[in-house]
């Protein structure tokens, strides 16, 4: 269901309305220390317990691992849903009448509240109708498939809701039309029966099918997938898109896993419901089978929402129609993959056997160490262009340097392009470790020909590039600008005295946070200022923390990486006492990566530039990097004593 803009006063009344320690303690045990409450943080494993809730501010927060913010975004960040649909859930449990942006809206939200509600019911209600066939005369085909065939004990058989849809036509339309009094066309806008096309009247979608409820990450059946006890085609036959059930936007068995996924910091995806229900009776509870069509990006993305590696495991078969579905599978994200967004690993399973093969003869242990040893989805793909192939042959050799030509283009990450060019390259050497070099500009050469077409003298620009100035960003330098934003931030959100001057400086030298997350937390600021009409009366926004955090329960990904700034603990305390101080140095840190990152650039296009071919652009770029050098070696005697010491 698309979910209209809610209206400011809905969500405005479900703050008032859902206490926090009411709706934390559906969660997480509760004690009273003085007038806040605390207890083991649900976000990381702790034994001892920082995670604290106030009532009085109606806010938790984790000491250990920063997690915080209001009910609403404990409810987010614990399930994963989205910011409307924690609102919708928690107005109806508080009994908040919903309002939409747009007032004409809010009928239709409300029609569609009702239908989702009655479909999550009537689906609800024939997958216990399922179930029951199964333990009936009619169903003991069907239960002696999953019991011989598939081998699955009883509490998987009940842990997935598996069932059993009987051969007759008008079975399942009979018991909930004629004996629970369903509206018919309920049912079929659940996709559970469809009109005849002669004659009037309904006729049950499955018949004769061991049924499978596919169920949302709530646990509620939104579908079913039936597979055939007979010769009859489709072997496997799905529910038609509803309401409810999207078949891009569905992972079957999510539910189940996404405990899983986020305790071993990984998703495994395997293509047909038996693999993933077989992986989790022997106990690999982070599966999920993607409904036998590629991987999308909605998906995915509901996957990634679990891991923090964001690592995926793609395990289809080792023949070639399971390659073709591992690359089918694919799909949307490869693109992700080629970013680095993604960590892709393959698992293809000898013999051509899918998961639920291999573990009949095979121990879980087994499957654990294929899975740990799973090459990356660009190694993989290394591997099958060269599979087969001769390199010693011109021919072979010429067609699989091309072939991973256009693979290495496609690598956006210029760190993970550079690691497979020499891995390609040292392929191609046959093990001759002399030709490496050459192999490796031979794919430069075809990867980016412009960038490799002319080979300089190094003498005096090695001279040049083994300056004092690194030309790579060092990690104690990094996190040093990192200590110097968050320092600024943090001083700007509890110090609105200091506000004005910050501004100043950073209009002044032509500022920018370097740091994505910081930089992102402040357009928001700008943009609340802005909104307020007070754009230059930074001070007299006295609720700037509280609307901020408002303000993030829509950008969850970056809510996380900056909540830690909205508290204070003694540490902070002490650090923004000297705030005129530690302001300027954290200002002087920033204005010293910016020159950096300027001299590295030019320095960078002088190297790339042929002073015969361009001589007016190659002195140009020299005279550049050589003043931001020059600007550096001042800058940096100023702060070698100031910045290090006050961050």
């Amino acid at each position: 269901m698309q979910i209209p803009r809610l209206h400011p006063d809905t969500i405005e009344e479900v703050k008032l309305r859902a206490d926090i320690v009411d709706v934390v303690s559906e969660y997480v045990v509760l004690r009273k220390r003085g007038k806040d409450f605390v207890g083991l943080c649900p976000f990381h494993d702790e034994k001892s317990p920082s995670f604290t809730v106030s009532q009085t501010k109606q806010m938790y927060y984790c000491f250990g691992c920063q997690a915080g913010g209001n009910a609403i975004k404990f409810v987010m960040e614990l399930g994963k849903r989205s910011f409307a649909d924690v609102v919708l859930d928690l107005a109806r449990r508080y009994q908040v009448p919903v309002q939409t942006l747009e007032p004409e809206q809010r009928q239709e939200l409300q029609r569609q509240l009702s239908l989702r509600e009655q479909l999550y019911e009537v689906l609800a209600m024939s997958a216990q109708f399922y179930q029951h066939a199964l333990r009936q005369s009619q169903g003991q085909k069907a239960l002696q498939y999953l019991q011989s065939n598939r081998q699955l004990k009883e509490e998987t058989i009940q842990q997935f809701g598996l069932g059993y849809a009987p051969a007759g036509w008008e079975t399942l339309h009979r018991y909930l039309v004629e004996d629970k009094h369903y509206p018919a066309q309920i049912l079929e806008k659940a996709g559970l029966i469809k009109p005849r096309k002669e004659g009037g009247g309904y006729y049950d979608v499955f018949r004769d099918r061991l049924m499978i409820p596919i169920r949302d990450v709530q646990g509620r059946v939104i579908a079913f997938g039936g597979r055939t006890l007979t010769d009859e085609q489709p072997k496997y036959l799905n529910s038609p898109e509803t309401e409810l059930f999207s078949k891009g936007k569905t992972l079957f068995a999510l539910d189940q896993a996404k405990g899983g996924i986020s305790q071993l910091d990984q998703a495994v995806v395997v293509e047909g419901y038996f693999d993933a229900i077989a992986l989790h009776a022997a106990g690999i509870n982070n599966a999920v089978a993607s409904l036998g069509t590629a991987l999308s990006l909605e998906q995915v993305r509901l996957i990634l929402r679990y891991t923090e590696s964001k690592q995926l495991v793609l395990n289809f078969d080792a023949d070639k129609a399971g390659t073709n579905a591992a690359e089918r599978a694919i799909g949307e994200i490869a693109e992700l993959a080629y970013k680095g967004e993604v960590q892709l690993k393959i698992l293809n399973l000898a013999d051509g056997k899918d998961a639920d093969e291999y573990l009949h003869s095979h121990t879980p242990e087994d499957y654990g160490e294929l899975l740990k040893n799973a090459p990356l989805w660009l190694d993989w793909q290394i591997q099958q262009i060269i599979q087969n192939r001769d390199l010693k042959q011109a021919t072979d050799f010429q067609q699989v340097t091309q072939q991973l030509v256009k693979l290495l283009k496609n690598i956006a990450n210029s760190d993970t392009r550079n690691y497979y060019v020499s891995y390609c390259a040292e392929i191609l050497s046959l093990g001759d470790t002399r030709l490496i070099p050459l192999r490796v500009e031979n794919l430069l050469t075809q990867i980016a020909p412009a960038a490799a077409a002319y080979t300089k003298p190094v003498s005096a620009k090695q001279a040049w590039g083994s300056s004092k100035v690194s030309q790579s960003p060092i990690p104690t330098e990094r996190s040093l600008l990192e200590h110097a934003e968050a320092l600024l931030l943090r001083i700007y959100l509890h110090c609105p005295e200091q506000r004005q001057a910050i501004i100043a400086e950073l209009e002044e030298r032509d500022l920018q946070f370097s740091l994505s997350h910081h930089r992102f937390l402040w357009q928001q600021i700008l943009e609340i200022s802005s909104g307020d009409g007070e754009t230059r009366n930074f001070a007299s926004q006295p609720d700037l923390i509280s609307r901020l955090q408002d303000h993030f329960l829509e950008f969850s990904s970056e809510m996380g990486l900056i909540s830690h700034l909205f508290h204070v603990n003694e540490k902070n305390q002490k650090e923004i006492l000297r705030t005129p101080q530690v302001v300027q140095a954290a200002i002087a840190c920033m204005d010293l990566v910016m020159l950096e990152k300027r001299y590295r650039h030019f320095l960078e296009l002088w190297q790339q530039t042929d002073p015969e071919a361009e001589p007016e652009r190659y002195q140009s770029y020299y005279q550049a990097f050589y003043a931001e050098k020059i600007k550096l070696q001042k800058i940096d005697r100023q702060r070698l004593f100031s910045i290090t010491e006050l961050l």
